[in-house]
């Protein structure tokens, strides 16, 4: 990709800037949520199945200090993400491979924490947009099974993984869950105040035994509508998402 192919986006109030593609795939707040909601700390290692250009995995290394290890099947797309981490100059190494035929060099080894964000649309569903790296990433070509099982693998003993993905797949997100994981907890995200969530974080712990949790929803607006192009994100979300805070599942699940 040429220059003029691509945008220089600001994350996390501008304390991240990541180049990416003008047409096709971008990333945006689902990325930043799903780095705010891992338990990550300084010193941890943390695996990203399908970085893309790495927003999520660079918005974690800036906010903990962990050291990432990303994957991304598209050479050009990890090609951006090893840009974008560089000029960032953040712990972050890109690799490019399929998950399901994991790189050999990530197969040896474990994680603390696994976290991912699938292509939201089931392989069937819909007309598939027609660039290629854009449709690897909305539709589903790994089944959404191998994706969970392959982060399973890859965790240590009470490591956890962490996904966003679309609402309406809930189901078969928990379908994909086997004994190895509990503690199951989930974050609805809803736009706006009344609107039905369209997100869903959920985090599960390798060997934990602990119920299901379904959280109280967090709302990312304040208005009912959209007004102005003015910024109107609520005060937890604003904290995220322009200050680089963490989502706490666990501080959400307290009394």
């Amino acid at each position: 990709m040429t220059g003029g192919d691509l945008t220089c986006d600001g994350f996390l109030g501008g304390a991240i800037r990541a180049h990416q593609p003008r047409a096709g795939y971008r990333a945006g707040t689902d990325a930043v949520m799903l780095a705010a909601a891992c338990p990550a700390g300084p010193g941890d290692q943390v695996l990203e199945l399908g970085c893309g250009v790495g927003v999520a995995a660079l918005c974690l290394a800036h906010r903990t200090g962990a050291g990432i290890t990303a994957l991304e099947i598209d050479a050009d797309t990890a090609a951006l993400a090893r840009r974008n981490a560089g000029e960032n100059r953040l712990d972050v190494t890109v690799a490019c491979g399929d998950l399901a035929e994991m790189p050999a060099e990530i197969r040896a080894r474990n994680f603390d924490h696994v976290i991912a964000n699938p292509p939201y649309f089931r392989r069937d569903a819909g007309t598939r947009p027609p660039d290629s790296a854009r449709s690897r990433a909305n539709h589903e070509v790994t089944p959404l099974a191998e994706w969970v099982s392959a982060a399973t693998r890859r965790l240590t003993p009470r490591g956890t993984l962490t996904i966003i993905l679309s609402a309406d797949r809930l189901g078969d997100l928990l379908s994909c869950i086997d004994d190895r994981l509990g503690g199951i907890r989930i974050l609805p995200i809803a736009g706006r105040v009344g609107q039905p969530a369209g997100r869903i974080l959920l985090r599960a712990t390798k060997g934990a035994r602990a119920p299901l949790q379904l959280l109280a929803p967090m709302v990312l607006h304040r208005h009912v509508a959209h007004r102005d192009d003015r910024p109107d994100h609520t005060p937890e979300a604003d904290k995220i998402l322009r200050g680089g805070g963490a989502l706490d599942l666990d501080r959400l699940t307290s009394p």
